[in-house]
């Protein structure tokens, strides 16, 4: 049964005529946030995204998920899907759970987890596969199914992409202005010009999401690019109170939104790990001060809700009597740093520039081909066969440039294979050679602390324990026996 309302129509009397809304956020979107947002201005606020196959199977998953109260709406639910059997059978349990104005396919997470289980923007070329989870949901229930996307490279393509959603029965269409490639430190600016002319394409409402830090950011997307609303993630986790037009002109303190946060905690619980995340990100830019490194401690270490109220009044301690007039804008920061206001990313060339300089330094600390000998007497460096250094290994010398890894010259090799061996194993093997000589071969190893031997026979001794025990009792069975019949 398809939905009675749809697109416009749906736009403006289920969602009310959103234009401040609250992107889907794992761990970052749960009822506590969404009511805080909601008092702060927030029009529409999402669900964390579901996944499909977990809600169909784990009946606490979707207790835990689908909390809501009356207040909580509009509200639409997310899920990330790849099977529309799945899909279905998730958006039928929620139905049947909750009072919602729409679900919503994560067609947008770049991730490499959605790479991993295959959904999210890694789906955005299975055009077949998403028409008929789209319209699977459109022709079987009455709650209309919105989409979340990212753009193509090609302009062209991401209209056309646009259109075969719409044609599936999608009735509302986010657009993130960003391609499936730009996260993390390459992340850059969201494209509104192509968000733009997707809304030109469509007839159905559409949301545009990215490049959202400040209040004025709102209106000024919307008359750039003619769509309905927009969406944040990260200017609302640092800043809770984006939308509201109370603090247009002067964010509230920091500290202040952590308190309202945490009361709104104790009334609807979640998990710690939620909380902390929230406390981090409105408390960001104090956290990164060294006079402030004690009470980064102690969030990154708290062990209940308690605590976190803790680092809270210990911050408001220090700067509560300061005055904003003192603070001269200074790099990112437009306000001083105990207001609410956005982390910006550098520049993608920045990060780009950095990483060519940290990676030709290290190529320079290694010696030059000719300047090491071989078994045959050749010249050849020790190093010329390394692996290029792995992106743990970057992302630690993007946050300490003077960091040095230790050297893995002495490192001993394993007798079986090319990794290093462990430096304690009695038989000079790595840890999996290890296991599998002690299995075969019935050894121990203290220094892997791998104990088959002992284990062995410590099962062998209880065996034999036990036999002798059922021999015994089979005994005595016998003697009473002779002992009844004489």
């Amino acid at each position: 049964m398809p939905p009675e309302r749809k697109g416009f129509e749906f736009y403006a009397k289920d969602l009310r005529n959103a234009r401040r809304v609250v992107a889907p956020m794992v761990e970052g979107s749960e009822l506590a946030w969404r009511l805080l947002s909601r008092r702060h201005g927030a029009d529409l606020c999402y669900t964390p995204m579901l996944h499909s196959g977990v809600f169909v199977r784990d009946e606490k998953y979707r207790q835990e998920m689908l909390a809501t109260c009356p207040e909580d709406r509009p509200l639409i639910v997310q899920f990330c899907a790849n099977d529309p059997e799945i899909f279905k059978t998730a958006v039928g349990h929620t139905v049947r759970m909750i009072e919602c104005d729409a679900v919503d396919l994560n067609l947008g997470c770049p991730q490499v987890i959605a790479k991993r289980g295959h959904f999210g923007s890694f789906l955005q070329d299975e055009w077949e596969l998403l028409r008929k989870m789209v319209s699977t949901i459109h022709d079987n229930f009455s709650l209309p199914i919105t989409c979340k996307v990212r753009i193509f490279p090609e302009l062209q393509r991401s209209i056309d992409y646009a259109k075969m959603l719409e044609s599936a029965g999608c009735q509302l269409l986010t657009v993130h202005g960003r391609t499936r490639e730009q996260k993390g430190p390459l992340t850059g600016l969201a494209d509104w010009e192509h968000i733009a002319a997707v809304a030109r394409s469509v007839a159905i409402p559409v949301f545009s999401n990215g490049n959202i830090q400040y209040y004025e950011d709102v209106e000024r997307c919307i008359a750039s690019t003619g769509v309905q609303g927009v969406m944040t993630a990260e200017g609302n986790l640092y800043n809770p109170a984006i939308f509201d037009l109370s603090y247009k002109d002067k964010p509230p303190n920091c500290w202040e939104m952590c308190t309202e946060y945490l009361d709104l905690v104790d009334r609807y619980p979640c998990p710690l790990s939620y909380s902390r995340g929230h406390v981090f990100k409105m408390l960001h830019h104090l956290l990164q001060m060294p006079e402030n490194f004690d009470v980064r401690e102690i969030v990154a270490k708290a062990k209940s809700k308690q605590a976190f109220r803790d680092a809270v009044a210990i911050i408001k301690s220090r700067y509560e009597t300061k005055s904003d007039s003192e603070f001269i804008p200074t790099g990112s920061l437009r306000y001083p740093p105990w207001k609410c206001q956005p982390y910006v990313r550098p520049p993608p060339e920045e990060y780009v520039k950095k990483m060519a300089v940290i990676n030709e330094r290290e190529k320079s600390k290694k010696r030059p081909p000719e300047a090491a000998t071989d078994q045959d007497g050749n010249s050849g460096s020790p190093d010329d066969h390394e692996q290029p250094m792995s992106k743990r290994k970057q992302k630690k010398l993007e946050r300490n440039p003077k960091l040095k890894f230790k050297s893995q010259e002495n490192i001993p090799i394993c007798l079986s294979c090319p990794n290093p061996a462990g430096l304690k194993c009695e038989f000079k093997l790595c840890r999996k050679c290890c296991k599998e000589k002690c299995f075969t071969e019935e050894l121990d190893c203290p220094g892997h602390k791998i104990q088959v031997k002992s284990k062995r026979e410590a099962a062998r001794k209880a065996s034999d324990q036990s036999e002798q025990k059922t021999i015994l009792k089979e005994e005595q069975t016998l003697l009473s026996d002779k002992m009844v019949s004489s």
